[in-house]
């Protein structure tokens, strides 16, 4: 197994991945063979920082990055030899099995839906989010801000996708799944949710609970929630903000220390031929870590295989 990180994308690149390679090694008897995409000079000097030993890693020299800010298609074209590029590059071909990069989110939405690609018979690939709940436990929200506009249809395979990713890498039997509505009761909500609940109720690839409303998002109804990349977004920054009050307001609390986002490292690009994730761009050592023993962990559940498997017997869908 090998594992593409991109050394350089992030606030804090390349010392916190170095860090987060080093805690991830030292919490693994088994470790996945990292392959490091940066610049060398820069990245030799924070892995010798770590007492990383060379044989854990193979260095892939890149003479350019791919700032935050930049426009991200344009980027991928013009910065070739980008730490981003690279890392697509060696996954595209076969060299590595999964990349992760807490870099410029955009670059690698670009190069997941242009190198990678959609798994065939997905419509719009999605990214997810970590909704911490009141119990401890963690729900799935989806999507939260890849597609702002949606078709009925487009919910209902972030459902099936969502409930794959929870079966695999939660190793949850049978996950839940609810319409994200402005009430519980089946005729609520707006032209989507109404044309969507039938087709989430009749779905024989999913479990369906229902609605859930803003309320329930932090308790434990449902496993996975669905709903168009809109609304999920405002309900993950909120989520984010939680985290941020407390801390401004110095309140010490268990729970909304969960809401530190960071902690969660990255989410992976869900409908799409190969894994990737992305981080977070202030990720720190932790999130790293997280990311990558979040990729060993879809490589060695097969998630993509079982996607495609999923999708292959869904029949045509149009979008």
């Amino acid at each position: 197994m090998k594992i593409g990180l991109d050394m350089m994308g992030g606030d804090y690149a390349p010392s916190e991945a170095a860090k987060g390679i080093r805690k991830y090694l030292e919490n693994n008897s088994a470790p996945a063979h990292l392959v490091l995409t940066g610049i060398q000079e820069q990245v030799l000097s924070c892995l010798d920082n770590e007492g990383i030993d060379p044989s854990a890693y193979t260095l892939v020299h890149a003479s350019q990055v791919i700032d935050m800010h930049e426009h991200p298609t344009k980027a991928l074209k013009e910065k070739q030899d980008s730490s981003i590029a690279i890392g697509f590059h060696l996954l595209a071909t076969g060299k590595t099995d999964a990349f992760i990069s807490a870099g410029n989110t955009g670059a690698m939405m670009v190069g997941s839906l242009f190198s990678i690609k959609p798994i065939e018979g997905v419509l719009r690939p999605s990214i997810g989010a970590f909704m911490p709940r009141e119990n401890g436990k963690n729900g799935w929200l989806m999507d939260v801000g890849l597609n702002a506009d949606c078709k009925p249809e487009n919910l209902l395979q972030f459902a099936i996708l969502g409930s794959l990713f929870v079966q695999q890498v939660w190793n949850i039997a049978q996950p839940r799944v609810a319409l994200v509505n402005i009430g519980e009761e089946e005729g609520k909500g707006n032209l989507l949710t109404q044309a969507a609940y039938p087709l989430l109720k009749n779905s024989d690839k999913i479990h369906f609970v229902g609605n859930v409303e803003g309320r329930d998002i932090f308790l434990d109804k449902a496993d996975v929630m669905v709903c168009e990349g809109f609304t999920g977004n405002v309900i993950l920054k909120l989520a984010e903000s939680f985290y941020d009050l407390t801390q401004r307001h110095d309140a010490k609390d268990p729970f909304f220390q969960r809401f530190n986002f960071e902690q969660y490292g990255g989410v992976p690009v869900l409908g799409i031929n190969k894994p990737v994730i992305i981080g977070h761009g202030i990720s720190g050592e932790e999130a790293f870590c997280n990311m990558i023993q979040m990729a060993e962990k879809i490589i060695q559940s097969e998630l993509m295989d079982k996607i495609k498997a999923s999708f292959l017997t869904a029949g045509p869908a149009e979008g």
